[in-house]
């Protein structure tokens, strides 16, 4: 068991690391070019940030990381070395061993079971290595893609928090919740 979250993990087709330093450029290109698709889903994304808020949030989320606060990380594909996504455990809680697990995936990279693959890959590692007691993650009861993939990547289905969140526009939106729990 380990109280430190990994620098990086391997699955067949991704290289799934912490986001670092100097990496504000290709997060920001992916996001960008993401901005329409992502939008309705996560508030954070628009307007788009500039290069240089990007690599502030990438310094960041490094500087979480090494105090062993919160794990950003980005999928990159093996054979291409693009940034095809992102995730990362969040909200960490070491005494309940509890973390939440967000994702994101770049337009043009969905669709190939690499967020699913990753998102798969980050989950095992909490609940095996990290001693996970309950991974879970939040998702717009209307993105359809994204709980199919929470559901695909082995998480359970624990309820739906109505007119929990407000979207861009200020309307009430319901809230799936899905959880990996040790047997």
């Amino acid at each position: 068991m380990s109280d430190q979250f990994p620098e990086s993990i391997e699955t067949q087709r991704l290289l799934v690391r912490v986001a670092c330093p100097r990496d504000g450029k290709i997060f920001n290109t992916a996001i960008v070019e993401s901005c329409e698709f992502l939008k309705p889903w996560l508030g954070w994304v628009y307007p788009s940030p500039t290069l240089e808020e990007s690599e502030a949030l990438c310094r960041r989320a490094y500087a979480r990381y090494l105090l062993n606060e919160d794990l950003m990380v980005f999928f990159i594909h093996k054979e291409t070395g693009s940034l095809v996504g992102g995730s990362g455990l969040h909200n960490a809680n070491w005494k309940l061993r509890q973390f939440e697990v967000g994702y994101w995936g770049r337009i043009g990279c969905v669709g190939f079971g690499l967020i699913t693959e990753g998102v798969t890959a980050l989950a095992k590692y909490a609940l095996e290595d990290l001693n996970a007691s309950r991974v879970f993650l939040t998702t717009d009861e209307l993105n359809i893609p994204s709980w199919r993939l929470a559901e695909r990547a082995g998480f359970q289905l624990e309820g739906t928090l109505r007119k929990e969140r407000l979207n861009l526009q200020g309307k009430f939106r319901n809230t799936r919740v899905y959880s990996r729990v040790q047997p």
